[in-house]
């Protein structure tokens, strides 16, 4: 324990006061009794405990109360609770001396913040049964989340003195819950924060070569905007319009994300101008329609894009959201978004759900809050699912894309994008998608797996003969309905699951084969399959033949793209490497692994339990990851791969820190997509350029010519990322060449 100085008593002081000067909500005296008191109780409780920056460890709590009170306006109770959120599991304090001083609501909320201490076996994962543990209290109380948000956005911001492995679960941690979560919760500023520092922690280069851009974009716009906004900030005051107006930032996650996934640059990104326009509402004159009279007037000046109007005024987004958003054509040729919200629409769109009651929004009938916690609640009474299965179902749960459709009496229900007509069937009963057979969709026949389109109405057909079919799982999108129809044949499945078990070992006997861990990570490898228990489930369904399991567990595993390289941990000296027979467990051959330590990816003798991940093809330049599994084998990801940023959430406690050695001897697969103008001699222009480049070698290349414009892939081996981005500076130099880029997912195109 470490000696509180003067210094740390400021610090701690300081923290303390301005918590209570940002506290907006019930500043009466017994609720800042209560709060002075959960505040000394947990200083002292804390007191000589150190964060890893060096702080006093009261400092945390404090900011996440801070962040409770003044970017989600949250009352005592979640304030004393905040405060509190780690003496249970940090110090000899118990819940029962929290419900003794502070009360039955904190000792609960409290609780559903401490993390879960017992030792699970190692098929589960401790940090989502800690997630679902949380998440159980989402029936009787909302804060248990908002406060874990909070607690969350601290660790983030200070996330920069922890190690990198820890770093990287952290971080993608957040980007795969976290910050969906806050968006379903409304809390726009903190999921654009927590994206954009899970970003910085990922990425770093990314992060900052975006940030330099940014900066040097935004001084360049500052006159463009400052024209755009004039003419209207004179005819809104001209019509009695009492409002705000100003640039809509752009997130530095956001626009790595569509460079990522759009393949756009940043100018091109930057194209579009977004605007806010925030107006304090004339009383007794509905919200609605002065919103539409600003529509108006801004689109006497500029003219609209009709297809680019989104009413959310009318019907808010499932997570409370509202606000008109209108695209028009600018003075200069610039697309212009305009988005317009009252001050309290403004309050919700940034603190979300927290802040909702204030405004009495939704008071009667059940709100989409209340829709998405019944559906949050159905995953979690499940308790056969695991807990990533359930982590699985429950971020089916947190779309930010959504649809309206209508019932066939013109109710609305809102669905994720890209949901189909049994999704809506689920969500209307359970009874009736259960017995679907088909749907009308604005009065015409379609099928159960039709994707359905905003503004969509429909009438749901059904038979009382009619089961669920596990086809359905392949179509099904929402949460609910993939849970319902899980649970419709449970039963059956299990009987399938004891006849395929059974069907395995028999085969595996009767040909003379070991049944043991190695054999099994074969099968699940050659069928990809996450667990046994699939692979039993569609063995004795039929869907996978048992007679072919015994060639499969012959033949040896071999790296489809790399032969020789082994891993090597810092100041390591390299063990002699021994013989193991086929019959051994293939767990005997491994040495343990210390996680606290960065692989060296290094050009050494082949060795099967590690290999590079299919999923993302990382080569020697990509930032990348390393998984142990419980049988201790390691998979190399991308920092990126989505399979990554999943581990990153539930398995956070075996991901290892990873880098490349100097790779020349070795070379690995790499697939780059080119499209053009066709014309006479471009494909040897390009083979040219490739066959002259010394540090490349062409395996195969392919190329479509259609309405004059062309497309190709050319799968190529080279050494490293450096060598590959070379390769495709010099190609974009050839005339008529319009994109050339690197395909990450090898998979699909090999």
């Amino acid at each position: 324990m470490s000696v509180e100085t003067e210094k740390d008593k400021q610090l701690v002081n300081e923290a303390y006061k301005l918590l209570l000067k940002d506290f907006k909500r019930s500043k009466g005296p017994e609720s800042l009794k209560m709060i002075d008191k959960a505040f000394h109780f947990a200083w002292e409780a804390h007191k000589g405990v150190r964060r890893k920056s060096g702080e006093p460890y009261i400092i945390h709590p404090i900011e996440v109360a801070h962040i409770a009170a003044k970017e989600m306006g949250l009352g005592t109770k979640s304030i004393v609770s905040a405060l509190l959120h780690d003496v249970v599991e940090d110090t000899d304090y118990t819940l029962d001396d929290i419900q003794n001083l502070f009360g039955a609501k904190v000792a609960q909320i409290v609780d559903g913040l401490t993390k879960i201490s017992e030792v699970f076996d190692q098929q589960t994962s401790m940090q989502a049964e800690n997630f679902r543990k949380m998440l159980l209290t989402l029936s009787d109380d909302l804060r248990v989340i908002l406060i874990k948000i909070a607690d969350r956005l601290h660790n983030m911001r200070t996330l920069n003195s922890m190690p990198l492995r820890k770093q990287m679960k952290i971080a993608g941690e957040t980007l795969f819950l976290f910050a969906p979560l806050a968006h379903r919760m409304g809390l726009y500023t903190i999921k654009t924060e927590l994206e954009n520092l899970s970003l910085k922690y990922e990425h770093p280069e990314d992060y900052q070569s975006i940030s330099e851009k940014i900066k040097l974009h935004e001084t360049n716009q500052e006159e463009l905007l400052q024209n755009i906004i004039a003419p209207i900030e004179l005819k809104l005051k001209e019509n009695n319009v009492t409002c705000s107006i100003k640039n809509r930032p752009r997130s530095i996650f956001s626009i790595w994300n569509k460079i990522q996934t759009q393949d756009l640059s940043i100018e091109e990104i930057y194209d579009l101008i977004s605007v806010r326009v925030v107006f304090k509402p004339i009383p007794d004159i509905p919200e609605k329609n002065q919103c539409w009279n600003i529509y108006s007037l801004i689109t006497d000046i500029y003219k609209p894009k009709p297809e680019r109007i989104r009413d959310w005024v009318s019907t808010p987004k499932a997570n409370g959201y509202e606000a008109l958003h209108v695209t028009a054509m600018g003075p200069y040729g610039n697309w212009v978004e305009f988005q317009i919200r009252t001050e309290r629409m403004d309050d919700i769109a940034e603190k979300g759900f927290a802040v909702q009651s204030k405004y009495n929004t939704n008071a009667s009938g059940e709100s989409e809050l209340d829709k998405w916690l019944k559906d949050v609640r159905e995953i979690l009474d499940n308790p056969e699912a695991d807990a990533l299965a359930f982590l699985d179902e429950f971020k089916l749960n947190l779309f930010s894309q959504e649809i309206q459709v209508f019932t066939p009496k013109g109710h609305i229900r809102t669905l994720p994008k890209n949901a189909t007509t049994l999704d809506f069937a689920y969500e209307i009963h359970t009874d009736i998608g259960n017995q679907c057979i088909g749907a009308k969709v604005n009065h015409k026949l379609v099928p159960l797996s039709h994707v359905l389109k905003s503004g969509d109405q429909i009438e749901i057909l059904t038979s009382e003969k009619q089961k669920p079919k596990h086809e359905w799982l392949e179509f099904a999108v929402t949460a609910r309905a993939k849970s319902k129809i899980k649970s419709a044949f449970k039963k059956e499945r299990k009987e399938f699951t004891i006849k395929g078990t059974k069907m395995v070992e028999d085969q595996l006997n009767n040909a003379g084969l070991m049944v043991n861990a190695k054999a099994y990570r074969k099968m699940l490898e050659y069928y990809k399959l996450s667990n046994k228990e699939e692979l039993f489930y569609k063995i004795g369904l039929g869907k996978i033949d048992v007679h072919e399991i015994e060639a499969v567990v012959k033949k040896k595993s071999k790296s489809k793209f790399i032969k020789y390289w082994k891993l090597q941990f810092f100041g390591e000296p390299k063990e002699k490497e021994e013989t193991v027979e086929a019959e051994k467990d293939v767990t005997e051959s491994k040495p343990n692994v210390d996680k606290k330590k960065t692989l060296l990816l290094s050009e050494m003798a082949a060795n099967e339990s590690y290999k590079i991940a299919t999923c993302c093809n990382p080569i020697p330049g990509d930032e990348v990851l390393g998984y142990l599994d419980t049988e201790n084998n390691i998979t190399i990801h991308k920092r990126k791969c989505p399979n990554a940023l999943k581990l990153m959430t539930s398995q956070g406690d075996r991901l290892l820190a990873a880098d490349w050695t100097s790779h020349r001897l070795m070379s690995f697969l790499a697939i780059i997509e080119l499209s053009g103008i066709d014309k006479i001699g471009i494909v040897n222009d390009v083979t040219n350029i490739i066959s002259k480049d010394h540090d490349v070698n062409m395996r195969s290349l392919h190329f479509e010519s259609h309405d004059g414009v062309f497309e190709g892939l050319i799968h190529l081996y080279v050494h490293n990322t450096e060598d590959l981005n070379n390769l495709i500076m010099k190609l974009i130099k050839i005339k008529g060449l319009d994109t050339v880029k690197r395909i990450e997912n090898i998979e699909e195109y090999s």
